[in-house]
């Protein structure tokens, strides 16, 4: 066991202040009354201990992605995915998709890839959680901010759409954006949508959030009511209709298809890297090295991704007989909806599964993070998710849940900061104290005693 499992195992801080939290989301007048709001519509989405990491794994982590947009970035490896996707999905205009996100369990043997999102949810929610998060006592002074520039994010985060936009309309300047959903106001990260448009209003865009479903695709260009001054020239997308087929939103597709506005994420990135069926591809050795990928990126994806198949009707008995050993997930599934483990199936499920469109994937348990509910030590368990821009980690988040699948309605789970811990010297000045183990009492900050203590060593 690593140091990072160890405190993960054996430190129950409570490092998150409510006042920083609050100042974190309420940067204008307009967002106000947001803390208050989540605490009580959302109780458990954000947890008040961080998650540690160790430093290897995210030097792995960071590689696997790298291996993986490389191989995505193959002539043969597109032409392979493109072959089961929609027409819509052949169009590639440029655009690369914001907040790509890797989604990873920490096995024994490091981490593994659970899959692969396109409209990745919570970043900037986690950007406020993380800076909201402090250092719980002396030797841990640094380590909560030391692996990343919170203070920049924003920036990054903006950067990252300018980019999107550029890569469409070059040096034309960028002057509205649109958030859109089904119902946004309906959404259960709806708060986020809210932080997007003050982020994009903060730095001099017109920004609106609107329902995609109130397009209107006139003259050669987009417009929407929630600007009602202006055509719309850039849509972050949060639909779950990854090909933008539903009649709902035909306005959108026409201009999609046309180029008349950016849209991102988009229908191109969901079949390149979002569709379950590439972690098969992603998995075959044999296929990998004909299309040239090179020997140290194939040693890579062997280690980090889990052994995935198509589920096929003629497979079902031997699939069957595996399945406690298998994870089940419709091809174009999201936010564990539809997804199983084997263990748990019943005979009405099974048919379902069979009947079509699903993947079986190695079943990789997760790890533990131990956290203080109401006094008593408990162990949820974690995932870490990676969002990435154009293969570079941007920000790192935890999700710590209780049940099959991630989900926001564990006491004392949901999202966490990750803390990646130093390496070499500097690691050596931290320990866990013999008598923070599971069941004792939680440590809130020096004045109750450390969670970690300086080493004698």
């Amino acid at each position: 066991m690593n140091l990072a499992e160890t405190l993960n195992l054996g430190c129950l801080c409570r490092t998150l202040s409510p006042e920083r939290l609050r100042q974190q989301l309420e940067t204008d007048p307009s967002l106000q009354g947001m803390a208050a709001g989540l605490a009580a519509s959302h109780p458990h989405l954000f947890s008040e201990s961080a998650v540690f990491l160790d430093p290897a794994i995210n030097t792995t982590l960071g590689q696997a992605i790298a291996a993986i947009e490389r191989v995505i970035a193959l002539p043969a490896y597109q032409q392979h995915a493109l072959s089961a996707a929609p027409d819509i999905a052949r169009l590639d205009f440029g655009p690369a998709s914001v907040f790509m996100g890797y989604d990873f369990h920490l096995a024994e043997g490091g981490p593994r890839l659970i899959e692969i999102n396109t409209n990745a949810g919570g970043a900037l929610l986690n950007a406020a959680l993380a800076r909201a998060h402090r250092d719980c006592c002396a030797p841990m002074q640094g380590l909560m901010d030391a692996n990343s520039d919170l203070t920049g994010l924003d920036d990054t985060f903006v950067a990252m759409f300018r980019s999107e936009w550029q890569a469409l309309r070059g040096t034309a300047p960028l002057r509205s954006v649109l958030i859109v959903d089904d119902a946004p106001d309906d959404q259960y990260l709806a708060p986020e949508f809210a932080l997007a448009r003050q982020l994009f209003l903060a730095h001099g865009l017109s920004a609106a959030v609107g329902d995609a479903r109130d397009f209107e695709w006139k003259d050669g260009a987009l417009w929407h009511p929630a600007l009602p001054d202006q055509a719309v020239d850039l849509v972050y997308n949060r639909l779950t209709d990854f090909s933008l087929s539903e009649p709902t939103h035909a306005a959108l597709r026409a201009a999609y298809v046309a180029g008349a506005a950016v849209v991102t994420p988009h229908p191109r990135a969901h079949a390149m890297f979002a569709d379950k069926r590439n972690l098969i591809t992603l998995g075959d050795d044999a296929l990998l090295a004909s299309w040239g990928v090179s020997a140290e990126d194939r040693r890579l994806l062997q280690a980090v991704v889990p052994r995935t198949e198509l589920v096929k009707a003629e497979d079902a008995d031997a699939l069957w007989a595996r399945r406690r050993q298998l994870f089940f997930k419709p091809v174009a599934g999201y936010g564990g909806k539809a997804a199983y483990r084997g263990e748990k199936l019943t005979k009405s499920v099974w048919a379902h599964i069979t009947a079509g469109g699903f993947i079986a994937q190695a079943l990789v348990p997760p790890s533990e993070r131990l956290v203080d509910v109401d006094g008593v030590a408990t162990r949820l368990k974690l995932d870490i998710r990676a969002y990435t821009y154009r293969g570079q980690v941007q920000l790192l988040a935890a999700r710590t849940y209780t049940g099959q699948t991630t989900n926001f309605r564990t006491a004392g789970g949901g999202f966490s900061p990750v803390v990646v811990l130093p390496v070499g010297p500097d690691k050596a000045r931290l320990t866990v104290r013999p008598e923070l183990v599971e069941g004792s009492p939680p440590c809130q900050g020096a004045s109750t005693g450390p969670a970690l203590s300086p080493s004698k060593g």
